[in-house]
């Protein structure tokens, strides 16, 4: 394989002079950049541009690891983190997990191999402890609350946002309030239904356990939670779903078994996404663009480890 030895032997000049024109330095005279030039056209020779990139100890490759690519949720944050990151002429390194752990430590090598600068994770499998053990080498970004932790993060409160949809909802006279999840391990998660279980406590409220769904992430998942609630006796006359897909399902599907919403059952959901516009869905709005946007901005920074905690705003519609 050619190397820029044998450049440099053919074009008669020095390895250092190969280098600059290699690089584009200013400083070399005409007529040796050209026959450096010609000898590698002769040689079909191509920067090896790994090397390039180690030698600067640096890619401009930032990772990206979610879940699914598919969802409007991380679409959503892959936007604001794209539209960043070019302006910064940065490229992304898509890594899709589908949260299996194996495919997450994947690109935590990535980092330690130095093919990427810094590495945004926008949900979360591993253990905490497993992440800060990447740290020293380069910087991670959250899409989760980090404040206990030397790790970056931009996120929402969700124990707080939470508190507040529930305490909406009864002020509208609903006291027997379900809701719905994706994931149940996820900090988010937990954060959901630490606030539940507070809410029920304040205000003497009976705790259901058929009342929470979990694992719902689409439409169809939310078109089975009505499947549910036709079975129930009980139900609950209201339901707080983290998703406006599931939202849009549930909503679907109440209209087709003769449910009427918000009569028998009120909706409301969180994003805020173009869905719950055309359905006219009672929403709490995440600008998931402007979380991407600060997440590249803090991967940008480097190992200095700050914290944005994003608000939500109340968008009130036909379902409650």
């Amino acid at each position: 394989m050619t190397n820029i030895r044998d450049i440099a032997k053919m074009a008669g000049v020095s390895v250092t002079t190969v280098s600059r024109v290699i690089n584009n330095h200013p400083y070399v005279s005409e007529d040796k950049v050209s026959a450096v030039k010609a000898a590698m056209k002769k040689f079909n020779y191509h920067r090896n541009i790994n090397a390039v990139h180690l030698s600067r100890g640096e890619t401009h490759l930032i990772g990206v690891v979610v879940p699914f690519s598919n969802h409007p949720y991380f679409g959503l944050l892959i936007e604001g983190i794209a539209n960043a990151a070019l302006n910064h002429n940065y490229k992304l390194a898509l890594i899709q997990t589908n949260y299996e752990e194996a495919k997450e430590m994947d690109a935590l090598r990535m980092l330690e191999d130095k093919q990427i600068d810094a590495l945004i994770i926008c949900s979360r499998i591993c253990e905490w402890d497993v992440i800060e053990s990447y740290r020293k080498y380069g910087p991670i970004v959250l899409c989760e609350d980090s404040r206990n932790d030397k790790i970056s993060s931009t996120f929402i409160d969700h124990y707080k946002t939470f508190t507040m949809a529930l305490d909406y909802l009864y002020k509208k006279g609903h006291h027997h309030i379900g809701y719905t999840i994706g994931r149940q391990t996820g900090t988010n998660s937990k954060q959901r239904d630490a606030a539940y279980k507070e809410f029920l406590t304040r205000y003497s409220l009976r705790y259901e356990p058929n009342y929470i769904f979990t694992s719902r992430f689409d439409v169809e998942d939310g078109v089975s939670v009505v499947e549910n609630l036709l079975d129930m006796k009980n139900r609950p006359t209201a339901l707080l779903v983290t998703s406006d897909q599931v939202a849009a399902g549930i909503l679907t599907a109440c209209r087709e078994n003769g449910l009427f919403v918000p009569d028998d059952v009120a909706i409301m959901s969180f994003d805020n996404q173009p869905i719950s516009k055309v359905m006219h869905i009672t929403t709490l709005e995440i600008p998931f663009v402007e979380v991407g946007k600060k997440l590249f901005q803090q991967a940008l920074n480097g190992q200095e480890v700050s914290h944005e905690e994003i608000q939500v705003r109340l968008i009130e519609r036909k379902t409650v």
